[in-house]
């Protein structure tokens, strides 16, 4: 269902849109987002239960997959690209904020962690990227966070993969530009979806995240989900190797 209130893109009607992690959250609102727009998103997740319902509700096509397992990644990206033809848009969002301690990080979780929240986005990348330079255009968005930039503890392992995103983004935007590959990130703040406010969203913990924001409101998934589309689309043609903030003007 669209919202009259916002944008519409021409140039996304019918484009292939691959989005990670999209049974949940902000990208089940993306997922819905490019269904609004007459696209043809598609979204791996290990949610059986989250993937069926958002497939249900959109008509997009959902894969089963665990990306921290890349043979899986690839054989999923292909069965999507057999299904709709190559993929036009990729937007890396899954990851896991799940708190650490300092003491406890062993080597194996800290892999893992990797494996969760950056492995990933580099071999999506790879496996769409020779689809985009057939047609010589893509649009690929990578999903960081505002949590390193403000210095946020608990989460180390977190932290140090999510600002190798701004990096990755930036090698990636060059390595695919003379391709007209378009690589961009988008750096959400405090984004309240239901497991934001399960775990961590007390009422003392909101109220003085939102005090230290300029715009003193909570930011949902379909703040972010509406910058996506923006560089998604042909409106943000020469716009890439960027990074856009969307937190309410916290960091």
């Amino acid at each position: 269902m669209t919202d009259d209130r916002y944008a519409r893109y021409p140039s996304l009607a019918g484009k292939v849109v691959l989005i990670t992690g999209g049974a949940s959250g902000i990208g089940a609102e993306m997922v819905r987002a490019f269904a609004g727009q007459g696209a043809k998103p598609a979204f791996l997740d290990f949610d059986d239960e989250g993937g069926r319902k958002v497939a249900a509700e959109t008509g997009a096509m959902f894969v089963h997959c665990d990306l921290r397992d890349i043979e899986a990644l690839r054989a999923a990206i292909a069965q999507i690209v057999a299904a709709l033809g190559p993929v036009q848009v990729l937007v890396n969002n899954a990851a896991r904020d799940d708190r650490h301690g300092l003491e406890t990080v062993q080597p194996d979780y800290w892999d893992e962690r990797m494996a969760t929240n950056l492995r990933h986005v580099f071999f999506c990348a790879q496996a769409v990227a020779p689809g985009m330079r057939a047609a010589k255009a893509g649009s690929i968005i990578n999903m960081g966070s505002t949590s390193w930039m403000g210095a946020q503890g608990g989460m180390p392992a977190y932290v140090a993969a999510k600002s190798a995103i701004r990096g990755l983004t930036r090698g990636l935007a060059r390595d695919l530009g003379g391709d007209g590959i378009r690589v961009n990130e988008v750096v959400p703040g405090w984004i309240f979806t239901k497991r934001q406010e399960e775990l961590w969203a007390t009422p003392e913990g909101v109220a003085n995240h939102l005090e230290g924001q300029c715009l003193h409101s909570k930011l949902m998934p379909a703040d972010v989900a509406r910058m996506v589309l923006w560089l998604a689309a042909d409106d943000s043609a020469m716009v890439t190797a960027q990074y856009f903030v969307v937190d309410g003007g916290k960091v």
